[in-house]
C-alpha cells in the first residue's frame, strides 16, 4: 500500500504540470503514465458510473488502462469509454479490426457531433502472410549470440575450473603498510570474509531493492541489462525495476540485471563509505580538486555503485573500465566470478574475443586457466587492475561495490586503456574524464617531487610513475604536431586551473620520476625497461651527449667562432680544503673574491676567458650571440 501511494502523488504531479501520459495520441500509453492518469483525474468525460473505475480495482488493471486523445479537442478518454460501438463508416472488415492499435485518426463524440462530415479511419492493415516466420534478434546473431538466458549456466556445467587460492585477510590487513611493504599486494584478488576493520559503512543487511528506489527516487533512469543479449534494454527506471524485482523468478518474462546505478550525492550514497585503503590510494579521491566536485562539476563519479541481479544473471567476460580496481561487498544474496589472470596472452585472448564473432564462444577455452570464486552475504572482495572476470547471480542479490585508479597499478590501468581504444569500446562506456584525471595526478606527483623536502616513494611507485610520465608526455606530443582535431582532443583534457605549460609538466615529471629511482638522463631517444624493483634504462648514443628532447630540432648555426684569451695570474689567501671537507661549498665566493681572512695560505689563481660568437639567419634578419666564459684554476702554494 505505501508503494501506491507514492506511485499515486508522483502521478498527480506529473499530470498538474502539464506532461502528457502517452507516446502518441492513439496507442496504448506508458502503463505508469496511465496509472497516474487514471488517479489524477478519477475519471475521464466519458465514463459513466458504471465504468468508473473503483477504488477497489486492483493495481494490475490500473496499470493496464489504455487512453486515447481525440484530434481535434486533444481531449483524453479511457479506450473502454470510447468504444461502445465501431462507427458506421467503416465497412464490415474494419469493424471487426476497431482495435486502439489500429486507430489512425480518432474523434470524440462532442467533436463528431459539432461537425459530422469528420470521419474515424483506421491504419491499413499490415501484410500477412500465411509463410510461419521464426522471430530473430538480429543484434545477436550478429555476434554469434542466442536470445537464450540459460546458454551460460549450461555451458558452465562442462567446465573444469582451478580451485580458489586466493588469499583471505582480516579487514585490520588491508592497509596502505601492507600495499607498500608486500610486494604481490594488489596482483590478484583478495577476499574479506567479515568487514571489520576495513573501515566501511554499508546500508543495513535488510535493505532493499524497493528502499533504493524510494531513496534515490522512483523516476530515476537505471540502464538495465537484458541478460539474454547482454546489451542494454531501453525505458527503465527504478520505480519499474522494483516492481520487476518483486515478481516471483516464474514470473518473470526475462532475466535482467541492474549493474551501473551509481548513487553518489543521493540518499543512498549517503549510508556508503568505501574501505579505507581504497579511501587513501584513490587518484579521484586524492587527486581531482575537492572544489570542482558536487553539482555543476563534471567528474568521475565511479566511487559508489549499487548492483542488483536476480537469480539466473549473468555478466558476460570484462575488464574494468581503464583497468581500475574494485570493491565489491555482497549485501544480500550470493555471486559467483570466474577469473583470468591478465598475462600478456590471456590480454591478446581477450582483445581478440571483445567485439567479433569469437564473442559467442567461451573464452575460458582460449586461456591458460580460469578461477572460481563464490562470495556470499558480508564477504568483500578486492579486484585488482587488469583480472579479466564473469559474474553469475545465482540468487536475487544486492551489491555495493566501486572503482577506482591508484598509483601502483599504472601500466596495467594504460594497458587496458589501450585495449578499450583497439577493440572500440565506446566512449560512454570507458573510464569518464580519465586523461583529465591523470593530468590532476602528473602535477601534484611533480609538485611534491619539486618541494624542498621531497618524497619518497616506493619502487613499485616510482616504476608505476614512469609509466604515466610517458603517457603523459605523448599527449604533450599530440599537442605539439598533431593533426588539429587531435589538439582539440588532447586540449580539452588538460586542466586549465592546475595545468598552465602540459609539456613542461609531463618532461619535468618524467625526469623527475627517473631521478628519484637512480637515473639522471631525461634523453627522449632513450628506451625505458620498468620492473616491480625499479627503473632501468638504455641510452641511445648521440654525437652531442647533452640531454635533448626528441621532437626539439633547433635551427643551425651558420657561422660559430671560438677564441680564448689568457687572463691575469694573482695570489689569495684562502684556507685550502680538504679532500673530505665540504666546507668549501659554502667558503667559495668569499675565496673568489679573497676575502678570507685569519689562518690562510697562498693560492694563485689563474683566469681564462672564453668567448663564442654565433651568428644566424632569422625570419626577421640575423641573430648574433656572443658568449663570455671566466674560468678560473686554484693551485696552493
Amino acid at each position: 500500500m505505501a508503494r501506491a501511494r507514492r506511485r499515486q502523488a508522483r502521478g498527480t504531479a506529473a499530470t498538474a504540470s502539464g506532461a502528457s501520459p502517452l507516446s502518441s495520441k492513439a496507442s496504448t500509453p506508458d502503463p505508469e503514465a496511465a496509472a497516474a492518469v487514471a488517479q489524477a483525474a478519477e475519471t475521464c468525460p466519458g465514463c459513466t458510473t458504471d465504468s468508473n473505475p473503483s477504488p477497489s480495482r486492483n493495481r494490475a488493471a490500473v496499470l493496464k488502462e489504455n487512453w486515447i486523445c481525440c484530434d481535434v479537442c486533444k481531449t483524453w478518454y479511457h479506450w473502454r469509454c470510447a468504444t461502445t460501438e465501431p462507427p458506421a463508416s467503416l465497412s464490415e472488415d474494419d469493424k471487426k479490426d476497431y482495435t486502439i492499435d489500429r486507430i489512425d485518426k480518432w474523434y470524440c463524440k462532442p467533436c463528431l457531433e459539432k461537425d459530422p462530415s469528420r470521419t474515424i479511419t483506421l491504419k491499413p492493415p499490415a501484410r500477412k502472410s500465411d509463410r510461419k516466420r521464426n522471430h530473430q534478434d538480429y543484434a545477436s546473431l550478429n555476434l554469434g549470440l542466442t536470445s537464450d538466458p540459460t546458454r551460460w549456466v549450461r555451458m558452465l556445467e562442462n567446465k573444469t575450473f582451478k580451485k580458489d587460492s586466493f588469499k583471505r585477510m582480516q579487514g585490520s590487513e588491508v592497509t596502505v603498510e601492507w600495499l607498500e611493504e608486500d610486494e604481490d599486494a594488489m596482483t590478484e584478488p583478495i577476499v574479506v570474509e567479515k568487514a571489520d576493520g576495513l573501515g566501511m559503512k554499508m546500508p543495513p543487511s535488510d535493505f532493499s531493492v524497493e528502499d533504493v528506489a524510494e531513496l534515490v527516487g522512483e523516476e530515476t533512469p537505471v540502464e538495465v541489462i537484458d541478460v539474454a543479449t547482454q546489451s542494454a534494454s531501453p525505458g527503465w527506471n527504478l520505480g519499474k525495476w522494483a516492481d520487476y524485482i518483486e515478481l516471483e523468478p516464474e514470473a518473470r518474462e526475462k532475466i535482467y540485471n541492474v549493474i551501473s546505478l551509481e548513487v553518489t550525492g543521493t540518499k543512498v550514497g549517503d549510508m556508503v563509505l568505501p574501505p579505507k585503503l581504497v579511501r587513501e590510494v584513490d587518484w579521484v579521491e586524492n587527486f581531482w580538486p575537492s572544489t570542482r566536485k558536487g553539482k555543476g562539476h563534471a567528474y568521475p563519479k565511479v566511487q559508489l555503485y549499487c548492483l542488483m541481479g536476480v537469480a539466473s544473471a549473468w555478466t558476460d567476460w570484462h575488464v574494468d573500465f581503464a583497468g581500475s580496481s574494485v570493491y565489491y561487498h555482497i549485501l544480500q544474496g550470493s555471486k559467483v566470478f570466474y577469473f583470468i589472470k591478465p598475462t600478456p596472452a590471456n590480454l591478446a585472448a581477450y582483445e581478440r574475443w571483445s567485439g567479433t564473432e569469437l564473442q559467442s564462444a567461451w573464452l575460458g577455452d582460449m586461456v591458460d586457466e580460469v578461477t572460481k570464486v563464490t562470495l556470499t552475504t558480508g564477504n568483500t572482495m578486492i579486484i585488482p587492475s587488469g583480472w579479466i572476470h564473469a559474474v553469475y547471480t545465482p540468487v536475487d542479490t544486492i551489491v555495493f561495490g566501486g572503482n577506482f585508479l591508484h598509483s601502483f597499478a599504472i601500466p596495467m590501468q594504460l594497458k587496458i586503456r589501450k585495449i578499450e581504444i583497439a577493440t572500440q569500446v565506446p566512449k560512454k562506456f570507458r573510464f569518464p574524464l580519465f586523461t583529465k584525471l591523470c593530468w590532476y595526478v602528473g602535477d601534484k606527483y611533480l609538485r611534491d617531487l619539486k618541494a624542498p623536502a621531497g618524497a619518497e616513494y616506493p619502487s613499485r611507485v616510482l616504476a608505476s610513475l614512469l609509466a604515466l610520465a610517458d603517457f603523459l608526455v605523448s599527449e604533450a606530443r599530440t599537442l605539439e604536431r598533431g593533426t588539429d582535431q587531435a589538439k582539440k582532443e588532447v586540449k580539452e583534457q588538460i586542466p586549465a586551473d592546475r595545468v598552465k605549460d602540459a609539456a613542461a609538466v609531463a618532461r619535468e615529471l618524467r625526469w623527475r620520476v627517473r631521478l628519484a629511482a637512480g637515473n639522471a638522463s631525461d634523453d627522449e631517444g632513450g628506451v625505458v625497461k620498468t620492473n616491480g624493483a625499479g627503473v632501468k634504462r638504455k641510452r641511445i648514443a648521440d654525437d652531442d651527449e647533452r640531454p635533448r628532447f626528441k621532437n626539439f630540432k633547433p635551427r643551425r648555426w651558420d657561422n660559430v667562432v671560438e677564441k680564448a684569451d689568457e687572463g691575469e695570474t694573482r695570489v689569495v689567501k684562502a684556507n685550502k680544503p680538504a679532500e673530505d671537507d665540504e666546507a668549501w661549498k659554502e667558503l667559495w665566493m668569499e675565496w673568489s673574491t679573497g676575502a678570507v681572512e685569519g689562518d690562510a695560505a697562498d693560492a694563485q689563481v689563474k683566469s681564462r676567458t672564453e668567448t663564442i660568437v654565433r651568428i644566424r639567419r632569422t625570419g626577421e634578419g640575423l641573430e648574433r650571440q656572443r658568449v663570455e666564459r671566466v674560468v678560473e684554476s686554484w693551485e696552493w702554494q
